[in-house]
């Protein structure tokens, strides 16, 4: 299972928000690039990258950074989301190294254009599902629809996505724990990963989410916690490598 630390990218700095909140931001670093570094240097395997301008205008506003980010460290995975609405996007950040890019609101929306992204863009497509008791929330998670997280992720996985991230929004920023029992049961509805989203705060959201491990769960983001010091990236990988050792 991997751990993947989240760098939220607003107006050019990395920042954390509280249950997706514009207004609602601490900020971590004025320099997202070397923050990406610092992770890297923990033993970071794969960054998860968003543009929270993006997400909201519906195009990318800091894809300059997240360029930088792939030039700077060629050899880790990087995937990407936020205003990630159209094919030429997708293509501009696969050109500049990202390994998959994570289609939200857009999926919700248009889930055909998930479809004709997983036709054109093979092997590079992650659906985001953002979830607020249960049904899929989209713009930012200003708007929530009528739609469950599970009935949109088995829709995606027959569309041939790679994986979905799945985010629970009652959690998300806010050093709650992880809901890893909801995580569990969207992973056991599909038979693609699942990454786990919102809440990882300490050492037992982590052995929670192996103990989960063999429904499905791929991967973790981690945010909040690893700026606040509360989860230590190189300590919380050593303990994934020993829990999920034999699971596959």
């Amino acid at each position: 299972m991997l751990l993947i630390p989240a760098i939220d990218l607003k107006d050019g700095k990395c920042v954390r928000l509280r249950q997706g909140r514009m207004d609602d931001e601490t900020v971590f670093s004025d320099d997202p690039v070397a923050m990406a570094g610092r992770w890297i240097e923990a033993g970071a395997r794969r960054i998860h990258l968003v543009d929270l301008n993006g997400a909201v205008a519906g195009f990318p506003v800091n894809a300059d950074i997240i360029g930088r980010i792939a030039e700077a460290y060629p050899d880790v995975e990087l995937q990407v989301g936020g205003g990630i609405r159209s094919f030429d996007v997708i293509q501009t950040y696969l050109d500049v190294g990202v390994d998959y890019v994570i289609i939200g609101t857009q999926a919700v929306r248009r889930p055909a254009f998930v479809d004709d992204a997983c036709d054109e863009f093979p092997g590079h497509i992650i659906v985001g599902l953002d979830a607020k008791d249960g049904m899929v929330a989209t713009d930012g998670w200003e708007k929530v629809s009528t739609r469950t997280a599970a009935e949109m992720a088995q829709r995606f996985e027959a569309a041939g996505v790679e994986a979905i991230v799945f985010t629970d929004i009652g959690r998300d920023g806010m050093m709650r724990g992880v809901n890893a029992a909801a995580t569990a049961a969207l992973a056991r509805s599909v038979n693609i990963p699942v990454i786990a989203s919102g809440g990882v705060s300490t050492m037992d959201d982590v052995r929670a989410l192996c103990d989960a491990a063999g429904d499905g769960i791929d991967g973790a983001i981690v945010g909040r916690a690893l700026y606040e010091g509360s989860l230590d990236l190189a300590e919380a990988q050593r303990a994934v490598l020993e829990l999920t050792r034999g699971t596959g």
